[in-house]
């Protein structure tokens, strides 16, 4: 009957209504709701695992591209602006902040909007705001603009990975990593997009209106195949005792330190490496760059198979393994120096670092969009103030201390994920979670 939504059937079963079995929204504790009604009261299918993940993929890759666009243009801003050094720091920072402080609005957003809506909603603003850059006349609108770009970031961030946690519960699945690939590839795409541009044109706002069609084109393939059911929580599903605690749990703040370290981790060897390379290790100047290369090209590789690694011994599992093979990693190369162990001290932190963030989102969108927005806020204060603590110690002592941080920061991760509750997988189809039944062929 049009309209009538029928319970799931048991598990493993494998019935010729399994895809839209699958559509069902599966909460945080894998209570399964009813697919909302679409016109006439017919019930909508959600799309299948394949086009949805590549949707949300669009997302990440959205957010990758539209942020390594306008940083990429960071030089031109500073001299159409006439900026200073310090005018330049204090605009990345307004737009860490932005990011870091809007987890209250991201809470009450997810739970009236929902991810779709609010990942829509989002990516649209980010889009006004990078056509808002390249026209900016001053520098307090320049603030204002990255300060807005930041709490845009933030929702989107939020929403995007509960989309990828929610693709994961619906299909019994794996997938978070590789959709954190691509955000990596939207990074890639968007510096490639600059150098070509600047070799044609100066033009700030030519670039950016490119940049913009562009990424209009990703929202507009990425929209057909989102989740459409809204995120529910533990706390909205208790109904009159959802005011019972107000405070984050300590799970939720474990989750929330796992984070912070493992941005701490990943961002800082984006800031401090070439430099420690040159400073440190004496290498020349063509050498030096290459320490963020490995970096880099470790981590978007390792994120290409981790999915396959979190499905054959877990998520838990992953992250201490990993943390513990980047603390290692790095803690040998600063013992040892030399050009040769330094990148693959490296290469180490690429590798080891790739599966952190994916599996911290995934656990905390598992206890709600609050816990969400919470451990999200908490890695974007990471990824702000890592750099800065890195810088201090450097200060205080020298760079070698200050990457010893780096290392001390991947133990933390691998301290903290040992009291962590993180989901078990199982080994046979490398993307499926346990007691799911398997994908239907084709």
């Amino acid at each position: 009957m049009a309209g009538q939504w029928l319970p799931p059937p048991p598990r493993g079963a494998r019935p010729a209504g399994l895809r839209q079995r699958r559509g069902l929204h599966v909460g945080p504790a894998g209570h399964r709701t009813p697919p909302a009604p679409g016109p006439g009261g017919r019930v909508m299918p959600e799309p299948s695992f394949t086009r949805a993940k590549w949707s949300i993929a669009a997302l990440f890759c959205f957010l990758g591209f539209q942020y390594g666009t306008w940083v990429a243009r960071l030089p031109a801003l500073k001299t159409r602006l006439d900026l200073g050094a310090g005018e330049v720091g204090l605009l990345l920072m307004a737009c860490g902040a932005g990011a870091a402080t809007s987890f209250p609005l991201v809470t009450v957003l997810m739970r009236r909007l929902g991810s779709r809506r609010l990942s829509l909603a989002s990516a649209a603003c980010l889009v006004a705001v990078l056509a808002a850059l390249s026209v900016v006349p001053d520098y307090p609108l320049a603030l204002l603009a990255v300060a807005a770009d930041g709490v845009a970031v933030g929702c989107l961030n939020v929403a995007m990975n509960a989309q990828g946690a929610a693709l994961e519960r619906a299909h019994g699945r794996t997938a978070m990593s590789q959709l954190h690939a691509t955000f990596s590839g939207g990074l890639l795409a968007a510096a490639l997009l600059a150098s070509g541009v600047t070799t044609l044109t100066t033009s700030v706002t030519g670039h950016f209106a490119l940049a913009g069609a562009l990424l209009l084109l990703l929202l507009g393939a990425a929209r057909p195949g989102l989740l459409t059911h809204r995120e529910t929580s533990p706390a909205t599903e208790d109904g009159p005792k959802r005011h019972a605690r107000r405070l984050p749990s300590g799970t939720t703040l474990l989750m929330g330190c796992a984070m912070a370290f493992g941005t701490i981790t990943e961002g800082a060897m984006n800031d401090w490496s070439t430099l420690y390379m040159k400073d440190v290790v004496k290498a020349s100047a063509t050498v030096a760059p290459l320490g963020i290369a490995v970096v880099s090209v470790m981590m978007l590789l390792a994120r290409l198979r981790a999915d396959r690694w979190r499905s054959r011994w877990g998520d838990g599992p992953v992250v201490r393994a990993g943390s513990a093979v980047a603390a290692a990693g790095l803690a040998l190369a600063l013992l040892t120096g030399g050009v040769v162990p330094t990148l693959l001290g490296f290469a180490c932190v690429g590798l080891g670092a790739a599966a952190i963030t994916p599996c911290v989102y995934v656990a905390a969108a598992g206890h709600g969009s609050g816990a969400l927005a919470l451990v999200a806020a908490m890695g974007t204060t990471g990824l702000l103030g890592g750099p800065a603590l890195i810088g201090f110690v450097a200060g205080a002592a020298n760079l070698t201390a200050g990457m010893a941080t780096v290392a001390v920061s991947a133990l933390i991760v691998t301290l903290t994920a040992l009291r962590i509750p993180w989901r078990t997988h199982t080994s046979g189809d490398p993307d499926r979670l346990p007691g799911e039944a398997p994908a239907p062929a084709g």
